[in-house]
């Protein structure tokens, strides 16, 4: 009894061990790990399911594989979180795949058509990849795909931007197609997008308003479309939803060009030629008329310049590449020969540069001709004080009050050389 009973509890230790591989729970051309859930299968040329796989499976790998149907074959495994099926010749997405799925891989196929069913009963996908295919549409049901985070469609045959995708994605990568259109409607309910990716497309302007609800945005790339930049119609709205909007633009329209239906007038702030230099006050030289240039070399020192608010467009004088500043009337100049004491005015431009506490240091000009004229026609505000003197002494000439002071002084002298005289 005690021997029936020790060959029966050997036998069973023995099926224990051996069974499980005789029944092939993990195939013996794939890979296996995590008690044999995650399966590996791929890079075997495989046309057909390996057999003994285990129904239970949460991991499974079956790409770079010979398969060209796999419809109704993946129905059973109700446990599978993600599925691979890239690189084969799958002609569509399969048929009845298990509603477990958070992921789901089928890129670089020969797939021409998301169909609506496709996808219709997946609200657990939260990763669709289905790039490098030939898809021409992608049909997509209205509240369906609730789950999905991630849609990649790049690098198909697609013409129009897929509809009615899911409120929830945050990643829609849409490059390397040829869309050209974005129908109304299609992006108004994408508030949670924060990744846009449509480069490499046909796109030649953007409809009105497609990108407005488009709160979350992060990053959207435009590059590589041949953009209509002279459709004064149609191009502005995209190129005024780049210049305002907080999201990271990667390529965008028209950059390198100018816009041709763009205002010539400077925007407010941006500094002008009459505006750009610093005013000048107390010259002499804005009431005399112009003169002839002389050949005598221009000359425009500086000993540390105090720094400007404003920003000056220098000029070039004739003949020379030293800079001139202008006047409203452009660069005149004078034979008059001047030494400019030029001192910052805080009073006078306090609201426009804030204190920073240094003292104020004067500067020299010496200048010989090319002295620009007409500032009397310049703004009264300043934002410096011009003091000047004379560069060579001139002869004094006397004042009338000292003309008559002499002409009584002679009157009497003559008078005591009358009396003298008597």
């Amino acid at each position: 009894m005690e021997y029936q009973i020790l060959n029966t509890s050997t036998c069973l230790l023995v099926l224990l061990v051996f069974i499980p591989t005789g029944l092939g729970i993990c195939p013996t051309s794939c890979k296996c790990s995590g008690n044999d859930r995650n399966v590996d299968c791929s890079g075997r040329n495989l046309t057909v399911l390996p057999q003994g796989l285990q129904d239970n499976l949460t991991y499974l790998n079956l790409s770079f594989n010979q398969f060209v149907d796999l419809d109704h074959q993946l129905t059973r495994f109700t446990n599978l979180r993600t599925l691979d099926i890239s690189n084969n010749w799958l002609k569509n997405v399969p048929a009845h795949l298990p509603k477990s799925l958070w992921e789901l891989y089928a890129t670089n196929n020969n797939i021409k058509v998301l169909q609506k069913l496709d996808t219709a009963y997946q609200w657990n996908l939260r990763v669709l990849d289905v790039s490098r295919n030939m898809v021409e549409r992608a049909v997509l049901i209205n509240n369906t795909l609730s789950s999905l985070k991630f849609l990649n469609l790049s690098s198909n045959k697609l013409w129009t931007v897929p509809t009615n995708m899911p409120y929830n994605i945050e990643t829609v990568d849409l490059s390397n197609n040829f869309l050209s259109q974005i129908l109304p409607g299609t992006l108004v309910r994408l508030q949670h997008l924060t990744s846009l990716y449509l480069h490499n497309n046909k796109f030649s302007y953007i409809p009105d308003k497609a990108f407005d609800q488009l709160s979350q945005l992060q990053e959207i790339t435009l590059y590589n479309n041949p953009w209509s930049c002279s459709d004064n119609q149609n191009i502005p709205y995209v190129l005024q939803w780049v210049q305002g909007t907080a999201a990271r633009v990667v390529g965008a329209p028209c950059a390198d060009q100018p816009w041709p239906w763009a205002s010539t007038v400077p925007a407010p702030g941006q500094p002008t030629a009459l505006d750009s230099s610093p005013m000048i006050k107390g010259t002499k030289a804005a009431d005399r008329e112009p003169t002839k240039v002389t050949k005598t070399h221009k000359q425009f020192k500086a000993k540390e310049v105090p720094p400007l608010v404003t920003q000056s467009h220098p000029a070039l004088f004739p003949g020379t590449e030293r800079p001139l500043l202008r006047s409203p009337d452009g660069p005149q100049e004078a034979a008059a020969t001047r030494t400019i004491l030029v001192q910052d005015s805080t009073a006078g431009n306090a609201s426009l540069a804030p204190a920073t506490g240094s003292s104020t240091t004067p500067m020299t000009l010496s200048i010989t001709s090319g002295m620009p004229t007409n500032y009397s026609k310049m703004p009264q505000s300043t934002t410096a004080t011009l003091r000047k003197e004379e560069a060579t002494p001139s002869a004094r000439v006397p004042s009338r009050a000292s003309r008559w002071q002499m002409g009584l002084l002679c009157l009497a002298l003559l008078h005591t050389l009358a009396l003298a005289m008597d």
